[in-house]
Parts: structure tokens; C-alpha cells; sequence
């Protein structure tokens, strides 16, 4: 086929799209399942019971396996930033390059450093300097949050700088770094983590009851998990509200395509579902609640919402973005997320309930436990997909196109690595799905227990006492 039969651009959006969508999985992972493996460790600190341990063991095999998964995708993907988009370093990279410089100094250095001791040296440091370890492993992955998410809220809200010859320079670090959109998109993300990682734990923790595995360590877990989604689904949904409202307040045009509104409105009704007809500038199917959609987004029942229409020049220039990705991958990011809130709170009502007894849950709802360890990335990927192709047509809004980022590729080659990429992410994706839910048998069938790091004075924690557990060098 002929070279010009491939459109670089296009492939290369769905290049990068393919690499972060990997990638962002596994720090979704590793953010948050950081803490709760804190949690477990102070826990057994506080109490001296080794199932807590025996959790944390389990849980950090699942940590290390993401950990590394994390750091290899985002290798990979920051590389494109000179393949395919040089553009965007050539024009902003005054701004982002220090930003990305921040993360790995004051972040992926941390976790480097610490994630060894965390991992293999319970037996060989002493209890606080393992402690300390896992803290500092998990404060890492948060700050390298904290610094990815800068940048990409700067992307949207860019502040802080001045043009010059066509090339963007910092004039105020702190507006760069606490930027309109950072404190929304920063406590969704973190958010959105800690709901991912509830559910994975108790997922993986449904399955080991499923399978027979009534130990303590599964029970904390699994309560553990629970607890967690519980707790933090409504405060998402009230932060979700507020970064609704600042999104509103700066990228009109995304807020109109998330709701899928033509037309500036007062009393604009909320869309549950529509068909988007980006021709003919209109919604088949649509069914909509009155008024809704203006209480939400103004708190005002005669509050104005933007619509599409108010994106397009007089030349015919669309200004907004895709509107049908947006439309819906917003509504399966909510619905997830009602999803979420009523399976954490029926769970923690029969746990409460059913407290003193083995069978903690009805058979029924610890199948529907196991599928929904994976409802977390899906809202993720949702809500990252309503960020980033929401921004559209900005690579950086108001400052340079997409197409301004692009590089000279060819499109024949960037579909080859395509292609590439893809074959291997599925592979690497099933494994890391299949060690999971082997350890997960493997717990189940060991009752529970778990072996610290392993070596010449390695042993099985064993139940029934704090003597028989392996201790730490004190």
C-alpha cells in the first residue's frame, strides 16, 4: 500500500493514545496500594498480628509486579516525545522538561532507592527502617503523580509564562505548578486510584474467598478493600462536582461535548443518552432530565451551558473536540462510578452484618466482586480519555495545536511500531492478569499465609502467633 495511505498524525495520536492508556494502569496501581501496604504494616506495628503481614506480603508482590510494569511503559512512552511530537518540546519544553526533571529527581529516585528495602528487607533491616521504607516508596509514587499531573494540567490550563519567538518561558514556577485546573485534576487522579486499588483488593480477595480461603489475612484484605471504596466513592463523586464546575469555568467546549449540548442553553436539560450526529449538529435518541444539567454544572436550575455551536468560526473551523469519544466515555466513567458506590456499600453492609461469621459474603456478591477488580482502570481510562481528547484540537490549550506538535515521521513506519506496541502490551497485559490470579490460587490454597523475602533465613509465616511469624532484625 502506498506510504500516503497512512496518516502519520492520525497514527500517532493512537500510538501515544495505546502507550499511555498501558501505561497509566499501573501507576493507577502502585499509587495508592502503596499507602494501604503502609496501612497493613502499621497495623501490624500497632497490633503484632502476623495476619497483617501475611497481607502486607501478599500485597507487595502485587506492588513490585505494577512497579515494574509502570516504570517500563513510561520508558517507552516518553521517548515519543522525540519521535513523534518534537514539536512539543520545541515549543514548551522550557516548561515541561524541568516538570518532568522534578518527577524522577524528587520521585522516581525515592522509590528506587527505597523500593528494594520495602520489598526484600524485612528480615534484614530493622522494623522502623522498613516502616520507614514503605513510606517513603509511597510518598514517592504520589509525588510522581503530582508532578506528571502538573504538566498535564498545565497542557490544559497553561499559566505562568510568556511567548516568545514562538517558544513558551516560565515567568512564575508557582502559577506553572499550581496552575487552575492542578488541585482538581491532582485530588480526581488520587482519588480514582484509591478506588481502583479498593477494588482490586477486594476482587483478588472475593476470588480467594470463592476458592475456600477464609484466613485472616484475606478477611483484612478484603475488608480492608471494601472499607476503602466505601469511603472514598462519594468524596470522588464531590470532587468530580468541583472539578466539573472548574472545567466549566476554563474549557467550556469540553464540558459542552462531555454533555453533548449544541446550543448554549439556560435550563439545559442533563443527556442520560443520545446518538451525537457531529453532521448534522444534533442528538438522535436523546433522553434527557429537564433543567438537570444546569443544577449540576451552575447549581442553578436557570444557569447557562454551553453548547458545540459556539465552537465553530464563521469559515466552518471547529474549535471543539471530537464530540462522540467524549460524550460517551464520560457516561461509562459515571456510570462506573454509581457502580462502584452501591457494590462498596452493599458489601460493607453485609461484611458489618456478617462480621463474626466465615461466610462474610453471599456467594453471589463475591462473584460480582471479582469482575469489578477491574472497574477501577476502566473508569480511569474513561476519564483520561475525556481529559485528553477533550483538549482537542490543543496539544496545549490556546499555545499550539496537535498538528503543531507533530514531527516529520513516516506514516508507514509509526503503523509498524503501532502494531508493535500493541502486540506486546496485550501479551504483557494477559500476563500480568494471569501471575495475579495465580498468586491469588496460591494464597488461597496456602490458607492465607505468606512468605517474607526470601533468602538463607527466609521461613513461613505461620498462624497462631507472633513468636512463629519471622521478625525483623531488630
Amino acid at each position: 500500500m502506498a506510504e500516503s495511505a497512512f496518516d502519520p498524525f492520525i497514527l500517532s495520536r493512537i500510538q501515544f493514545a495505546a502507550n499511555i492508556s498501558f501505561h497509566i494502569l499501573f501507576p493507577t496501581i502502585t499509587i495508592a496500594l502503596g499507602w494501604v501496604l503502609l496501612y497493613f504494616k502499621l497495623q501490624y506495628n500497632r497490633t503484632g498480628d502476623e495476619a497483617w503481614m501475611s497481607a502486607y506480603f501478599f500485597w507487595v508482590k502485587v506492588f513490585a509486579l505494577s512497579f515494574a510494569m509502570g516504570v517500563v511503559s513510561g520508558i517507552t512512552m516518553s521517548f515519543q516525545f522525540g519521535t513523534n511530537w518534537p514539536g512539543f518540546m520545541e515549543t514548551v519544553g522550557n516548561v515541561a522538561g524541568p516538570l518532568l526533571a522534578y518527577e524522577v529527581l524528587t520521585a522516581f529516585f525515592l522509590e528506587a532507592v527505597f523500593v528494594g528495602i520495602m520489598l526484600f528487607g524485612f528480615r534484614r533491616v530493622s522494623n522502623r527502617v522498613h516502616t520507614l521504607a514503605t513510606f517513603l516508596v509511597a510518598f514517592g509514587t504520589t509525588m510522581s503523580a503530582f508532578w506528571i499531573l502538573v504538566l498535564n494540567s498545565w497542557m490544559q490550563t497553561p499559566a505562568g509564562f510568556e511567548m516568545r519567538d514562538g517558544v513558551a518561558h516560565a515567568t512564575d514556577w508557582w502559577a506553572i505548578v499550581f496552575n487552575p485546573s492542578m488541585p482538581y485534576r491532582l485530588a480526581h487522579m488520587l482519588l480514582a486510584s484509591g478506588l481502583t486499588v479498593a477494588f482490586v483488593i477486594a476482587g483478588v480477595s472475593a476470588l480467594r474467598y470463592l476458592l475456600g480461603d477464609r484466613s485472616s489475612p484475606m478477611r483484612k484484605a478484603l475488608n480492608t478493600g471494601v472499607a476503602l471504596g466505601a469511603i472514598l466513592i462519594p468524596i470522588q463523586i464531590f470532587a468530580g462536582d468541583l472539578h466539573g464546575l472548574n472545567t466549566l469555568e476554563h474549557q467550556p467546549a469540553k464540558i459542552a461535548a462531555m454533555e453533548g449540548h449544541w446550543e448554549t442553553k439556560s435550563r439545559a436539560p442533563l443527556i442520560l443518552f443520545a446518538l451525537p450526529d457531529e453532521d448534522a449538529r444534533e442528538n438522535n435518541l436523546e433522553i434527557a432530565i429537564p433543567g438537570l444539567a444546569s443544577l449540576i454544572l451552575t447549581h442553578s436550575l436557570n444557569g447557562e451551558v454551553p453548547g458545540l455551536n459556539d465552537f465553530v468560526l464563521e469559515d466552518g473551523t471547529i474549535k471543539h473536540p471530537p464530540v462522540v469519544p467524549v460524550f460517551f466515555a464520560f457516561r461509562i466513567m459515571v456510570g462506573i462510578g454509581v457502580l462502584l458506590l452501591l457494590v462498596s456499600w452493599t458489601a460493607s453492609w453485609f461484611l458489618w452484618r456478617r462480621r463474626a461469621s466465615d461466610e462474610a459474603l453471599p456467594r453471589w456478591l463475591a462473584l460480582g466482586l471479582v469482575p469489578m477488580a477491574l472497574s477501577g482502570w476502566v473508569a480511569t481510562l474513561s476519564g483520561w480519555y475525556v481529559t485528553e481528547i477533550g483538549r482537542q484540537p490543543w496539544l496545549v490549550t490556546g499555545v499550539m495545536t496537535t498538528k503543531d506538535g507533530l514531527g516529520p515521521v513516516a506514516g508507514g513506519m509509526v503503523l509498524s511500531t503501532l502494531l508493535a506496541y500493541l502486540a506486546v502490551y496485550v501479551l504483557l497485559l494477559g500476563a500480568y492478569l494471569f501471575v495475579i490470579v495465580r498468586l491469588a490460587i496460591k494464597a488461597a490454597r496456602a490458607g492465607g499465609t505468606e512468605r517474607p523475602d526470601a533468602g538463607p533465613a527466609g521461613g513461613t509465616a505461620i498462624p497462631g502467633g507472633r513468636d512463629a511469624m519471622p521478625q525483623p532484625a531488630e
